[in-house]
């Protein structure tokens, strides 16, 4: 069956780094894709952590953080563009009590990922977490992934990534270290199984 003969929508599952992609920045990478369609892909690489943790980030932007469960945790390299701006994948906040005066979803810009989470790149959300509200479960990252038009097709075929659909229980639950065998074994696979020339015999 030929690539070509139906497009392939990533949205909502993770790209897993085949050992051969030596790239740096997405060397043992797992990348949750946000976004997939024919214009191209956007993703965030949730397990490579920054120096910098989640107080740090809320000190540079002036905000207390009034979370402590995520005072320790670290704001993630998500990708090599625009290595500026914060993202902030999240649980879908859509559910609030409706004798709550505010919805807690209404965030300047927050994109609703189809499959369940939602990734929001506005300031409101960080000023959410600094009162001790906000989604429960986040991960932050500085940065994002990006392909063009057909470049994730192009390096699917050369055998560069692995794609499952998403767990976010590997995002917000699992220990960072575990997170690149977390997402290997929702294939059934192990990373011993994987050779590093895959694809360029």
């Amino acid at each position: 069956m030929s690539l070509d003969s139906a497009p392939i929508n990533l949205t909502h599952h993770f790209l897993i780094a085949m050992p051969g992609l030596m790239d740096e920045s997405f060397n043992r990478s797992v990348v949750y894709m946000c976004e997939h369609s024919d214009r191209g892909a956007l993703g965030l690489i949730i397990n490579k952590p920054s120096t910098l943790s989640m107080q740090d980030l809320f000190e540079k932007v002036e905000l207390n953080l009034g979370r402590a469960d995520l005072i320790e945790i670290p704001v993630f390299q998500g990708g090599p563009v625009h290595t500026e701006r914060g993202f902030v994948l999240h649980e879908p906040l859509s559910v609030a009590p409706p004798t709550s005066e505010v919805t807690e979803a209404t965030y300047a810009s927050t994109l609703s990922i189809p499959g369940g989470l939602e990734m929001t790149t506005s300031k409101d959300v960080l000023e959410a977490l600094s009162t001790g509200a906000g989604p429960k479960r986040v991960l932050i990252t500085l940065g994002y992934s990006a392909w063009a038009q057909g470049q994730l097709e192009s390096e699917l075929a050369e055998n560069s990534w692995l794609t499952v659909e998403a767990d976010p229980q590997v995002i917000f639950d699992t220990p960072i270290e575990q997170r690149y065998d977390r997402a290997l074994a929702l294939l059934g696979l192990q990373a011993w199984m994987l050779s590093p020339h895959a694809g360029h015999a």
